[in-house]
């Protein structure tokens, strides 16, 4: 072989084993670029959850993530996102976001619908507006499509309530709940719970005491706004049981403050006891129409188990300690008023 042949087969060699290396090098790139696409860390540490509303189109996602920086890479973002057909798969949710997640875990989480339930805790709220409004932070439902629900008769009445005493429905608890719930989603998992709550033993305990579960819950209401102490809430239960039985007035003054609509109210006066609302137990007889605020489970309870007793009236105490005087005999009861009275003026409470 001549030098001259092996010199162009050493070039050739040599073009050959540099075009591999190049080639290599490339497909090292593309793979190495594949991986940070896919598997590289993209989500940022700029926002806790992604919520993604009922409805919402790829687009919506896709700019909500962009605007609000929750990926370093939009782009890389979009790419992978197609990729793995995410545009015909979104699903609504609170998602929450991991900084450092890569764009295959991020997406797959959001195809999959893994969404992060919300703890939803009630409080006895006293109106319902209260309550949806609390309820409108938590889930997608806004606040005026709950209330829009709950005063609609035709609505209540599917579920044996009406617009008074569908009040009752709510249990103040602890309840584990996804964030893209509708107002009539929320409404029937709340209905859900209530049937839960209502066990054999507790229908058969207000069977037993002659009311209705609403007028359970009507009554265990004024019993959880008049008891500052949850000890007391059985003797006062028994009390009102008394005069509801003997068909006395309940006369019971968070009823009062109720019909009149002024919360400040710290002081009933004679005033207020004559507002004309079937809310007033001053001026109507029997329990009101629906509950005065949501009540606690204590207090349904203690209506349930409530104390035997004859006891037909109350008064706070005079020290201000939240507990109350009872006595059985009207004398008893107005010694008892004077002592509070002396207390609220020394005090300079009017009103």
């Amino acid at each position: 072989m001549t030098a001259k042949h092996s010199t162009k087969l050493s070039l050739k060699a040599r073009v050959i084993i540099v075009l591999a290396i190049i080639a290599v090098i490339a497909l090292g790139i593309t793979a190495f670029s594949y991986y940070l696409k896919y598997f590289g860390p993209n989500v940022s540490n700029k926002e806790e959850y992604l919520y993604i509303k009922t409805g919402s189109d790829f687009e919506t996602v896709y700019r909500t993530i962009r605007d609000k920086e929750i990926v370093n890479d939009s782009v890389a973002f979009r790419q992978t996102a197609e990729t793995m057909n995410y545009p015909q798969m979104v699903k609504p949710g609170k998602y929450r976001l991991k900084g450092g997640m890569s764009n295959r875990k991020f997406i797959a989480m959001l195809r999959s619908g893994d969404q992060e339930p919300v703890q939803l805790k009630f409080k006895n709220h006293r109106l319902k507006e209260n309550m949806a409004a609390y309820i409108a932070t938590q889930i997608e439902a806004d606040s005026s499509s709950i209330v829009s629900l709950l005063d609609s008769t035709e609505f209540v009445e599917k579920y044996g309530f009406n617009t008074d005493n569908v009040y009752s429905v709510f249990i103040p608890n602890s309840y584990e709940i996804y964030w893209n719930t509708s107002a009539k989603q929320f409404f029937d998992r709340m209905y859900k719970e209530y049937q839960k709550f209502w066990t054999p033993s507790r229908i058969a305990k207000a069977e037993k005491i002659g009311l209705s579960k609403t007028e359970v819950s009507t009554l265990a209401a004024i019993v959880d706004a008049e008891a500052l102490n949850d000890s007391e809430m059985p003797t006062i239960a028994g009390l009102y049981m008394n005069r509801y039985k003997a068909g006395i007035k309940l006369q019971a003054d968070p009823t009062v403050i109720f019909a009149n609509k002024d919360f400040t109210i710290r002081r009933v006066l004679n005033r207020h006891l004559t507002k004309d609302s079937p809310y007033n137990t001053y001026v109507y007889k029997g329990l009101p129409p629906g509950p005065i605020m949501m009540p606690s489970i204590n207090a349904i309870d203690a209506v349930l188990n409530h104390e035997k007793h004859k006891y037909i009236f109350m008064c706070a105490k005079e020290d201000f300690s939240g507990y109350h005087n009872f006595a059985v005999t009207q004398a008893e009861h107005q010694a008892n008023a004077r002592r509070f009275q002396r207390a609220l003026n020394e005090r300079n409470i009017k009103k």
